[in-house]
């Protein structure tokens, strides 16, 4: 029986979907509320990480004991993740436990957030922000959005500063809390032998007393600083950079042809960039990828070798950018639409990857598209296309970050 897609809305305004396959073994639940790091004032940047790790604290009438022993009965697999846009808790299960898995997240998402707690996990999130910023990569890329998204919630670091975790309030958390996490901000993700039906009421024996608050965001394309910068830092040894420059919306046709024309230039393997620096030996690293967001999206370049050759390594993406589109071939095309479409199969091959696949398209785009609809997309991809979206958007201006060894701390 093939996979059949629901989807229902509470009186409050939470939205439950679903894709239903009876034939399999597992079922999966994910929460996922439309807030991320973009949605926060910049004074308590990091508040929508630093409230994932509250909502596994207990409840009015659940201890963290509880929460983590009530996943480990039912034999679950549990997780929870917080992006720029976006934060999820999901689980997933045999289908005869997931109206308990349902119970228990809908349950953990009204937390006590008890002073102690704030106070404890603070801690936990500052050593989280250390051991961080000890990944040379990580720093120049939190750098490099920051600068090119500046003074727009999209260049907002998702764990925050040590600054503004350390001099956040719990009071200040509970005001996010209950503006963010309300029912219309949020969708009820299930996937895999399923009775939506019997999911619906279970959702709403747990959630039906949550609050709508008409969350919102300004999804309008934000203007972006094209800057170059580097960083030097003594305990680095190696040369890095990384490029940002605009791309086409989450929610825009082109996104398709975005991706497949990232993968061309900087993908894992038998891409431009690998061949040109990699198989040559000019660089141990190179990688180009399209990410959407609501409202906009960018382009990704990233590089590192011999911090003496780093000038030499970003001549060389440069040429290859430049020559990018001239160069497609539709063996370029055949190639990257069998990796695309096996890597969508194989991710929507598990319930838990369905789940995941359903959630974030709704909290992102608000609509449902099928797996099959994407594949047949991708299948139908031309090289005019990915012109096309080149010719929009093209790869450049830049915002480029380079980070060298060396003892000056940062120098424009």
């Amino acid at each position: 029986m093939s996979v059949t897609y629901r989807e229902a809305e509470l009186d409050n305004g939470l939205r439950v979907i679903a894709e239903i396959d009876p034939d399999a073994v597992s079922s999966a639940a994910g929460f996922f509320v439309r807030t991320g790091a973009r949605d926060e004032d910049p004074a308590i940047m990091g508040v929508s990480h630093y409230l994932e790790h509250m909502m596994f604290k207990g409840t009015a009438e659940l201890s963290a004991d509880d929460i983590n022993l009530g996943f480990d009965r039912m034999g679950a697999r549990n997780n929870a993740f917080t992006t720029g846009e976006m934060t999820a808790f999901h689980a997933h299960v045999l289908p005869e436990r997931l109206g308990e898995a349902v119970d228990l997240l809908g349950a953990m998402m009204r937390p006590a957030l008890r002073q102690d707690d704030f106070d404890t996990e603070k801690q936990v999130i500052l050593e989280e922000i250390a051991m961080y910023a000890d990944n040379p990569f990580w720093v120049l890329y939190e750098q490099t959005v920051d600068r090119h998204y500046r003074p727009h919630g999209l260049g907002h670091r998702v764990l925050g500063t040590p600054e503004t975790v350390a001099g956040m309030t719990r009071e200040q958390m509970l005001a996010y809390f209950e503006d963010r996490y309300s029912a219309d901000n949020t969708v009820v993700s299930l996937a895999g032998n399923v009775d939506f039906d019997a999911m619906v009421d279970r959702v709403a024996g747990v959630c039906s007393g949550w609050g709508s608050t008409g969350a919102d965001r300004d999804e309008s394309r934000p203007e972006v600083r094209h800057s170059s910068f580097t960083l030097r830092d003594p305990r680095v040894n190696r040369g890095y950079v990384v490029m940002v420059s605009e791309g086409p919306a989450v929610a825009d046709d082109e996104r398709y042809a975005a991706s497949a024309l990232a993968y061309v230039l900087g993908g894992s393997d038998n891409s431009r960039l690998h061949w040109a620096l990699i198989e040559e030996g000019l660089a141990e690293e190179a990688q180009a990828a399209y990410s959407g967001h609501a409202g906009t999206g960018d382009w990704f370049v990233y590089a590192s070798g011999d911090p003496e050759k780093l000038d030499e390594i970003v001549g060389v993406i440069d040429r290859e950018v430049e020559g990018l589109v001239g160069s497609l071939q539709e063996s370029d095309l055949e190639l990257l639409r069998n990796k695309l479409a096996t890597s969508a199969t194989l991710s929507g091959e598990r319930p838990e990857g369905r789940m995941q696949r359903l959630g974030q398209q709704w909290t992102t785009i608000g609509s449902y598209r099928s797996l099959e609809d994407d594949l047949a997309t991708i299948r139908a991809l031309t090289i005019d296309d990915l012109r096309r979206v080149s010719e929009r958007y093209p790869l450049r201006p830049a915002t480029v970050g380079r980070m060298l060894p060396g003892e000056a701390p940062d120098s424009v």
